[in-house]
């Protein structure tokens, strides 16, 4: 279940990163953040409801367990009462067989004590009483053993389908773990070699990362990427092109250093997003890839990887994120 978790984590900040953040007509970006907060409301509810299984599964454990032992003390009970019927039945049969003895001597001699007689056959109906009523009490006893054994029946098996869910939803999040690793190594094969010139491939929530410092790319306050940063982003197309099922978000990240008054660019926010278009077009006019799959987005310099306000760490912030993050379709399907 902390699979599930994970990947319903991975699911809908990926989602609130490509819509919230892109950069797109107005329309367009109300259309995104109105699927963004019915992807959020969805993701809450699927929590809430993984939840709800893992304390209905729970709860259905210690109820069968109670069951059980409730149905091996009716069946003890129903042994105990089916002896206790059979010696009943013995003492009325012997009982009958007395009074027949009596009534034959009372005959023969026509003599005998009439209180004697009655006494007996007081017993005998008593004895015949109560047999009757401890075989009510079997016939009553043996119905709620039924009904407990089909109840446990199926609690048992709501539960066996449950579980069967949870290992289908493990498998999924495996499968998709695993296609990621797989894609971070392609990567990592394919720019061999510019990790030491401010590249950095990593695994985050379940997406890969391709981090290119603002050195690899771009010269301070420009949106023209430099030669270096283009090759290597033709690198990257050539991954991409080969795994269409892969979505792509290109963020832009800067310092926080303001611009300088009456340039181009006004400020951060232009200068992140117009950054992260400019790779979206050299990685599209670099290979045969589905401008579907690419979302632009400039954050400006509120997402910091390095919060220090110190040449080092702004350094660090100034830098472009390649986010790439397999389709889950196959999940949502199985969460539906």
């Amino acid at each position: 279940m902390k699979k599930l978790l994970k990947i319903l984590y991975i699911v809908y900040f990926a989602l609130f990163v490509v819509m919230f953040e892109s950069c797109v007509p107005l329309s367009k970006f109300n259309e995104q953040k109105k699927k963004l907060e019915d992807f959020e409301k969805e993701n809450n509810e699927l929590n809430l409801t993984n939840q709800q299984l893992q304390l209905d599964n729970t709860e259905m454990s210690a109820r069968i367990d109670v069951l059980q032992k409730e149905l091996a003390a009716l069946r003890a009970d129903s042994a105990r009462h089916a002896k206790e019927i059979a010696e009943l039945k013995i003492n009325s049969r012997q009982l009958e067989n007395s009074l027949h003895d009596m009534t034959v001597a009372a005959d023969a001699l026509k003599r005998g004590s009439q209180r004697e007689i009655s006494e007996l056959m007081s017993k005998l109906e008593a004895s015949r009483s109560d047999l009757q009523k401890r075989e009510n009490e079997m016939f009553k006893l043996s119905n709620q053993i039924t009904e407990k054994q089909l109840n446990l029946l199926k609690m048992e098996q709501e539960l066996e389908s449950r579980n069967k869910r949870l290992v289908e939803l493990e498998k999924i999040v495996s499968r998709q773990d695993s296609a990621v690793r797989d894609l971070r190594n392609k990567v990592s094969a394919a720019l061999v070699g510019l990790e030491n010139d401010g590249l950095t491939v990593s695994i985050r929530h379940g997406k890969v990362y391709v981090s290119l410092e603002e050195q690899l790319l771009f010269k301070s306050g420009s949106i023209v990427v430099d030669p270096a940063g283009v090759n290597a982003l033709r690198r990257l197309a050539v991954i991409l092109e080969q795994n269409p099922d892969i979505s792509i978000t290109i963020e832009g990240h800067t310092d926080n250093v303001p611009l300088i008054a009456g340039s181009a660019i006004p400020d951060n926010w232009d200068l992140s997003v117009r950054r992260a278009t400019s790779i979206v077009r050299i990685l599209l006019s670099s290979a045969k890839i589905s401008p579907e799959r690419l979302t632009a987005a400039g954050r400006g310099e509120f997402v910091p990887v390095d919060p220090a306000n110190t040449p080092t760490a702004r350094q660090k912030n100034r830098r472009t994120e390649i986010i790439l993050m397999p389709k889950l379709d196959e999940l949502f399907q199985m969460l539906e």
